[in-house]
């Protein structure tokens, strides 16, 4: 292996984490965009434009370029150490990765019909699709820990475990914030 090699690996750590933060908070600037498209105006103007700012501003400056990044990374460290895509674990890591892909023009879709004021999501439902990042990120960093395509089956079952608790949770938070709107 090259010398530079954890160097490389360090990169692409440090991106994948960047990009994982564009990921989870994007979402989050959906979720009041859609909350602030139903306010009068002109708080309705005031904040639409004002999260429109934020959000291409965390798109194109730290989180595309971080999934850029961290792809370009993670190709160059399996050039240099190709002995990985011989083992199953990392067939199903990229599987994941492809649907962490799939996830991030997803929400490029959002960011877009977004920026031209297209409200086509409920908020309750942008808080459940915020939640998909997390589950891929549990799935991904299990994987390459466990470096084992067995024990991904139980990996999988904790995700689907994960995901009822999340959406156990996001239920009480919405029942909470119904009886206290200022939670």
């Amino acid at each position: 292996m090259s010398e530079y090699y954890n160097y490389i690996k360090a990169l692409h750590l440090i991106f994948v984490i960047t990009w994982f933060a564009g990921l989870f908070y994007i979402p989050r600037l959906f979720i009041y965009h859609i909350e602030a498209s139903q306010k009068p105006s002109p708080e309705k103007e005031i904040l639409t434009n004002q999260l429109q700012l934020m959000t291409k501003r965390l798109w194109y400056i730290i989180t595309w370029p971080s999934a850029v990044l961290a792809v370009l990374f993670a190709v160059w460290l399996l050039i240099l150490a190709p002995h990985f895509l011989q083992q199953p674990w990392m067939h199903v890591k990229l599987g994941f990765v492809a649907l962490l892909i799939a996830y991030h023009l997803k929400n490029h879709q959002i960011f877009n019909q977004l920026q031209r004021n297209e409200v086509k999501y409920t908020s309750n439902y942008m808080r459940i699709w915020n939640e998909g990042a997390t589950i891929i990120l549990f799935a991904i960093v299990f994987l390459v820990i466990l470096k084992s395509a067995f024990n991904w089956i139980f990996g999988v079952v904790g995700i689907i475990v994960l995901g009822i608790l999340l959406m156990l949770g996001i239920k009480l938070y919405k029942r909470i914030r119904n009886k206290n709107p200022k939670a």
